[in-house]
C-alpha cells in the first residue's frame, strides 16, 4: 500500500512516499524548482516520488497533508481580530493569500496529485512532526518533543510513542501528545525574531545566529528575560509588547523591542570581532557594535538551550522513558541538542534529519499508516538518501552533450585515490553521487569536500566557493569508529544523531590543531559515517586518514550562497564552473579545472 505525504504553502514544501510503512522516496520541492525554501505546491517532488516507485497517482491509497488548514485559518482570523486595527495590513495580506490559495488545500492536493477528494486526509501539524520522529527512530518506545514556530495553534508538544518494533507482537503502535504550548508563545518565533533583528532572513538564517553565538558571551540574559521567561517545566511566555509577528506580515519585533535591544544589525554589514579578526582592532566602533550583536546571539542561544533542557527534563519525569525523539524546526539547533543529550536524564536522543516543515510530509504519511490504519512498525530510518539519483550513464550523457573533458574510473579504489590525492594537495572537490539527501544537510551525496587541517581552508571555501559570511562553520565528517578519538562524546559511535549532522560536540583539546578548518571555537557539527550506508564516501575519508593520519574531511553543502543544494549533474557542473572548486566528481567521472 502506497501513501503520499505532502507539506506545502508555508516554507520548504516537500513530498514523501511510503510503501507499507517504509520510505520509498522523499524530497523538498526546492531541489527540483531551484527556488530556495520553495513554498508552493510540490508538483515536481510528487512527480519524482511516483516515478521513483514506478507507480501512478491512481495507485495511492491516501494522500495526507501535514496540517489542518481550517484550524490554521481560525488562528489567523482570531489573531487578526484580537489585534485590530494594528493588524489591518496583516489581515489584508492574509485574506488575499488564504482566500485565493491556502483555504482550498483539499482541491489543490486532489488536483495536483491526481486523486479523488475522498483520498485526501489531514494530519495535525505537530502530530506530523511527532510521527516523523518516532516512527522513523530506532526506538520501540520513546518520549517525544516537538518545537517549532507554530502549526495550527500549537508551538510545542510533549508526548510518548509506544510500539512493538523488533518484537513478534503485531499490535498497533500508539502516539500520544499530552501537553502543548500555544501561539503566540513560541520558542521558535522568539528565536526567529532575533534572527531578523540580527540581519538574517527568517526561516533561513537561524543557523547563522547559532554560528555567530560562539563569538559572543551570554551577557544579556537579563534583557532576554524581559521579553520571554520559562518556568522550571519549560513552559514559557512571551511579553507580547515586544513583538509584532502576531499582527504584522513583515515585521516580527516592535518599537519597544528596539528600545530595549537597539537598532537591528545591517544585513550587509561586515561581521568581525577580536576573536575572528584581531588585526582590525583599530576599527573600534565597528568592533564594539559587532561584539554586542555576537553577545545578543549568544544570549538568545543560551536562553533557547536552557529552555529546551527544562522541557526535556520535565518530559523525562512525566514519561519515565530512557529514549527521546525530536522534530520541528527548533530540533535543528545542534548546540542545544548536544546539551539535551548530556544534561538531561535521557540515555538516547534521535532527531528526524528533516526536522522542519519538509519532514512533516513524511510524518503525515507515517501517521496515516500507523495510527489511522493501525499498522505495526517494521521500518527504521538508517540513512537520509531518499532523493533522486543520476547514474554513471546519465552523468556521462551530460558530459558528452556539454562537450566536456573528463576521466572515468571503473575501479573504485583508483577513483578514491584520485579524490584523496586532490584533497591532500589542498584542492576543493564538488562531490555528486547517488540519491540526494532528505533534509537540509549535505551528507556526502551532494557535498563539497576539502582538507580540514589547514587554517586557511575555511576562508577559501567560505569566500571563494560558497561566497558566504566568513564566520560560518563547516562540518567534520569522520569514520564512526574513530569519532571517540576526536570528540568529547564517549558514546558517539553508538548514537545515531551524529550520522545526520544534528549535534555540535566539543573537539578534544589535543586534536583541535589537526582540524583548523572545521574547528568552530572548539566544537564541530560532526557527521559520523559507516561503510554500510555510504561506502564510497566512507572509503574517501578512510583513505584520507591513511594518507594524512587524520580520518576527517571537511564537508559542506554543494551549492552557492542563496541557492538550493544541487540536484542534477548540470547543476553540479554549473556550481563547479561558477566557483573556485578545483575538481568535480560526477559518479565515476572526474572533471578538472583547466590549468
Amino acid at each position: 500500500m502506497y501513501i503520499l505525504g505532502i507539506s506545502a504553502f508555508y516554507h520548504d514544501s516537500a513530498a514523501a512516499l511510503i510503501k507499507d510503512g517504509a520510505v520509498v522516496a522523499a524530497a523538498m520541492e526546492e531541489r527540483f524548482s531551484r527556488i530556495k525554501h520553495d513554498n508552493g505546491f510540490p508538483d515536481l517532488a510528487v512527480q519524482f516520488c511516483l516515478e521513483q516507485a514506478g507507480i501512478k497517482s491512481g495507485d495511492l491509497e491516501y494522500v495526507v497533508f501535514y496540517e489542518k488548514p481550517l484550524l490554521k485559518f481560525e488562528r489567523i482570523l482570531q489573531t487578526a481580530l484580537n489585534t485590530f486595527p494594528r493588524s489591518a495590513g496583516f489581515w489584508r495580506e492574509s485574506m488575499m493569500t488564504w482566500l485565493s490559495d491556502k483555504l482550498w488545500v483539499r482541491s489543490h492536493v486532489a488536483r495536483g496529485v491526481g486523486v479523488d477528494y475522498d483520498r485526501v486526509l489531514f494530519c495535525d501539524h505537530h502530530m506530523s512532526h511527532a510521527a516523523s520522529a518516532f516512527f522513523a527512530s530506532p526506538f520501540k518506545d520513546a518520549a517525544i518533543l516537538t518545537v517549532d514556530g507554530v502549526g495550527e495553534w500549537t508551538t510545542t508538544t510533549l508526548g510518548t510513542g509506544k510500539s512493538s518494533l523488533g518484537e513478534p507482537e503485531d499490535s498497533a503502535p500508539s502516539l500520544e501528545l499530552f501537553a502543548e504550548q500555544r501561539f503566540p508563545h513560541s520558542l521558535g518565533l522568539l528565536y526567529s525574531t532575533f534572527t531578523s533583528w540580527l540581519g538574517f532572513r527568517v526561516n533561513n538564517g537561524e543557523y547563522k545566529v547559532m554560528g555567530m553565538s560562539p563569538y559572543g558571551q551570554p551577557r544579556y540574559l537579563d534583557k532576554i528575560e524581559k521579553v520571554a521567561n520559562a518556568e522550571a517545566s519549560g513552559a514559557f511566555r512571551l511579553s507580547m509588547d515586544y513583538f509584532d509577528f502576531h499582527r504584522s506580515a513583515t515585521q516580527s519585533y516592535s518599537k519597544k523591542f528596539l528600545e530595549l535591544f537597539g537598532e537591528k544589525r545591517d544585513a550587509e554589514g561586515d561581521f568581525f570581532t577580536m576573536r575572528t579578526n584581531p588585526e582590525r582592532a583599530a576599527e573600534k566602533a565597528a568592533m564594539a557594535s559587532n561584539q554586542y550583536y555576537a553577545d545578543i546571539a549568544a544570549s538568545i542561544q543560551q536562553f533557547t538551550e536552557d529552555t529546551l533542557i527544562k522541557m526535556a527534563t520535565y518530559l523525562h519525569k512525566r514519561a519515565g522513558m530512557k529514549n527521546l525523539v525530536m522534530a520541528g524546526g527548533v530540533a535543528l539547533n545542534t548546540k542545544a541538542n548536544w546539551r539535551i543529550l548530556n544534561e538531561t536524564p535521557f540515555d538516547e536522543l534521535w532527531i528526524q534529519p528533516a526536522a522542519g516543515d519538509d519532514g512533516g510530509a513524511l510524518g503525515a504519511a507515517l501517521w496515516a499508516w500507523h495510527i489511522l490504519l493501525g499498522k505495526p512498525r517494521k521500518w527504521v530510518q538508517k540513512h537520509a538518501y531518499f532523493g533522486k539519483s543520476y547514474g554513471d550513464d546519465k552523468c556521462r550523457q551530460f558530459l558528452d552533450e556539454a562537450e566536456l573533458k573528463y576521466e572515468t574510473y571503473s575501479d573504485e579504489t583508483r577513483l578514491t585515490e584520485m579524490i584523496v590525492d586532490a584533497l591532500t594537495r589542498q584542492q576543493v572537490i564538488g562531490f555528486h553521487q547517488g540519491r540526494f539527501e532528505w533534509g537540509p544537510r549535505a551528507l556526502g551525496n551532494r557535498s563539497i569536500l576539502a582538507d580540514p587541517r589547514g587554517e586557511d581552508m575555511k576562508e577559501v571555501v567560505n569566500t571563494k566557493i560558497k561566497f558566504r559570511e566568513p564566520f560560518r562553520p563547516f562540518a567534520p565528517v569522520i569514520l564512526r569508529e574513530r569519532a571517540p578519538e576526536y570528540f568529547e562524546y564517549p558514546l558517539v559511535a553508538q548514537h545515531d544523531s551524529p550520522r545526520y549532522m544534528l549535534m555540535v560536540a566539543p573537539i578534544k583539546t589535543e586534536k583541535q590543531s589537526e582540524l583548523h578548518a572545521v574547528n568552530h571555537e572548539g566544537t564541530g557539527r560532526l557527521q559520523s559515517i559507516d561503510r554500510e550506508t555510504n561506502s564510497r564516501y566512507y572509503d574517501i575519508v578512510e583513505t584520507f586518514g591513511e594518507a594524512t593520519g587524520v580520518p576527517v574531511v571537511l564537508n559542506t553543502s554543494f551549492n552557492l550562497r542563496g541557492e538550493p543544494i544541487v540536484n542534477t549533474p548540470r547543476e553540479a557542473y554549473n556550481t563547479f564552473r561558477n566557483s573556485d572548486i578545483d575538481m568535480l566528481v560526477l559518479g565515476s567521472h572526474i572533471v578538472r579545472k583547466p590549468t
